[in-house]
């Protein structure tokens, strides 16, 4: 074997005919004209086209749910929560705070004391409620999940009225059932639009 055959790339093509070899010709078809409109790799000489798959593949374990579960999404719905309320009880601070200031003729280093006051009180106490919603929810949604084996509207339902009743638990018992009504009537209109959503795409629904 020569060196300069050694130095030759890989490549699919069939070696040239040698002339002393009386052999029957052979037509050969080369690998890349199939896909000559395909990038070729310049380093490896092989199609990219033979890696390219038709869809994305992914590995479940046997009998696991191919979507994330309650447990699974309550960390991220409860971060949401909090950040969500951090900023709506932000802007809320800094319209509370501009009106109270110019209603007492503050300027300043005054006023934008009382603006930073506004915005952290009104911002902590928002992001805390919030996320105490959120905890209580995906608490009773984890549970409902793992009584039941299953997660579907009625989980979804029964989480937002359980959530309701006990997060004015301590409110009074007019308090606590309205509590309820409320938690329960955002669910339902929540099903409702999951239901809605899945008779349009005739997919399957997630449920939060």
């Amino acid at each position: 074997m020569s060196d300069d055959y050694l130095r030759k790339p890989f490549s699919l093509a069939p070696a040239p005919a040698v002339d002393d070899q009386q052999a029957a010709p052979t037509n050969y078809t080369s690998a890349t004209s199939t896909f000559s409109s395909a990038p070729v790799s310049p380093y490896l000489n092989y199609d990219s086209r033979f890696l390219q798959q038709a869809q994305p593949e992914f590995i479940f374990p046997e009998g696991a749910n191919k979507q994330r579960g309650r447990f699974e999404l309550a960390f991220s719905q409860i971060g949401t929560s909090v950040m969500i309320g951090g900023g709506i009880g932000g802007l809320a601070g800094i319209y509370n705070g501009f009106k109270v200031t110019r209603a007492l003729n503050q300027s300043g280093k005054l006023r934008r004391t009382q603006l930073i006051n506004h915005i952290m009180k009104q911002g902590s106490g928002t992001a805390n409620t919030l996320g105490t919603l959120a905890v209580l929810y995906s608490a009773c949604g984890v549970l409902l999940q793992f009584v039941r084996g299953e997660d579907d509207n009625l989980n979804t339902v029964i989480a937002g009225s359980a959530t309701g009743l006990l997060y004015k638990s301590t409110a009074g018992l007019r308090k606590c059932a309205l509590g309820g009504a409320i938690g329960l009537g955002i669910s339902s209109v929540y099903c409702l639009y999951l239901l809605a959503q899945e008779n349009s795409t005739n997919t399957s629904p997630k449920f939060l």
